[in-house]
């Protein structure tokens, strides 16, 4: 589950880790409000005005109308996801640059040509910056242990540098048997090249945020840009969260951070059932149980001349209600040509999949061929009550004869 930076910053501050004073807000007439009570009237000289979405590289997208995509300018220039207001009248302009940001939509690296509409920005207190860094904290899913990562290119897309040059992101493993140590906190600061009170104001800062992932339950955070002030503090310019899904249960109030516009209304739709569902830009709809199963049954149809239009795990419990959910999930995806079921039995006898299948196929309409493949426990009984039942199925062998009716499938239809 993702979090907007202010959102983030918020929990953040709760652990002492140094942001700068900021607001959002959801309208024009909120934001220059913001600006005034907490910049213009206190005499700050900068502020900055960043449009909210959960994407990366806000700073170099740019903002488009919502119905016409044009590109938005304000003043000569193109209006950005994020910009900096300075000089007099700082409320006025903050007021006139968010009646052009809010409801039209901002275009970056991250979410392509669609781009998302931007719902809130975050007004900030602008700072003298000496130098950009990265800083980010994620399970490494190899070693079993989260692991820090920090880089002198800070403001840079950090899956560029890992690729371009991946000896400037220096690591240090988390034991979880004893934990973030003194001595990893200084090789992470002399990594960095940091000196003086800069170099002790991150041996703070990363200790606070290596505490504050720990405690939220998250499966990441991010600060990128990373800031060294002139003054040598290390402060967090930009705040990303995600929180771990499995640990969601432990923290009740998380729900009330969740924003669903950010979210693909069928993952959204999804996730009230429980089910494990995530859009793509195939033609070929997948029911599966299993991630890994869901994983290997992607790479089946693409290796067949499909394209898969979901990830969707329907997991141990493929009953009457979860398969005829997961039906209606896929067939309101228009780009869906074929359906391939490819379901192991083993929590799950394929008996009771098949008797879930054919019901649920009695109240969901699926104008689509569907695929059948099922194994393991009971898949014999489970593949003959599909060919009794009077519906059309194509029901595969094994996993290459359905590779093989996915090819055949959509050779018809195409």
């Amino acid at each position: 589950m993702k979090i907007h930076e202010h959102q983030a910053k918020e929990l953040l501050k709760r652990y002492g880790v140094p942001v700068l004073k900021s607001g959002v807000a959801f309208s024009a007439e909120e934001a220059g409000k913001v600006a005034w009570d907490l910049f213009e009237s206190q005499n700050v000289p900068v502020v900055v005005l960043k449009a909210k979405i959960h994407a990366g590289g806000r700073g170099k997208g740019a903002m488009h109308n919502a119905e016409s995509n044009e590109p938005i300018h304000f003043e000569g220039n193109q209006l950005r996801g994020v910009s900096i207001v300075k000089g007099d009248s700082i409320a006025d302009k903050v007021y006139k640059m968010t009646q052009n940001i809010i409801g039209n939509k901002l275009i970056t690296i991250q979410t392509g040509e669609a781009g998302s509409i931007v719902n809130r920005v975050l007004i900030e207190e602008g700072c003298r910056i000496a130098k950009e860094f990265y800083a980010g904290i994620v399970l490494d899913r190899q070693t079993g242990m989260n692991t820090i990562m920090v880089s002198t290119q800070g403001g840079m897309e950090i899956e560029k540098v890992a690729e371009e040059t991946p000896e400037l992101i220096i690591k240090e493993w988390i034991n979880p048997k004893i934990g973030f140590q003194d001595y990893q906190a200084r090789r992470l600061a002399f990594g960095l090249g940091l000196e003086g009170d800069a170099y002790k104001s991150f041996l703070g800062f990363i200790k606070k945020l290596v505490n504050a992932y720990e405690d939220l339950d998250c499966s990441l955070v991010e600060i990128n840009p990373l800031v060294a002030t002139e003054d040598n503090q290390i402060i967090a310019l930009d705040a990303k969260i995600t929180f771990d899904d499995n640990a969601i249960y432990r923290h009740k109030e998380y729900a009330t951070l969740r924003d669903i516009t950010e979210e693909a209304p069928l993952e959204v739709e999804a996730s009230k059932y429980d089910l494990n569902y995530i859009k793509l830009d195939g033609n070929v709809g997948c029911m599966v149980n299993g991630a890994g199963l869901a994983m290997a049954t992607m790479d089946m149809i693409k290796l067949s001349g499909g394209s898969p239009a979901n990830f969707l795990d329907v997991g141990g419990g493929a009953n009457v209600e979860r398969i005829a959910n997961a039906f209606r999930i896929m067939m309101s995806d228009p780009n869906v040509e074929a359906v391939l079921i490819n379901i192991f039995g083993g929590i799950v006898r394929c008996d009771k999949v098949a008797d879930g299948i054919i019901q649920a196929l009695q109240t969901v309409k699926v104008d689509v061929p569907v695929i059948v493949r099922l194994d393991g426990t009971n898949a014999i009984e489970g593949k003959e009550m599909l060919l009794k039942s009077g519906l059309k199925f194509n029901v595969a062998i094994n996993l290459k004869d359905a590779a093989t009716l996915v090819t055949e499938v959509l050779g018809s239809i195409n």
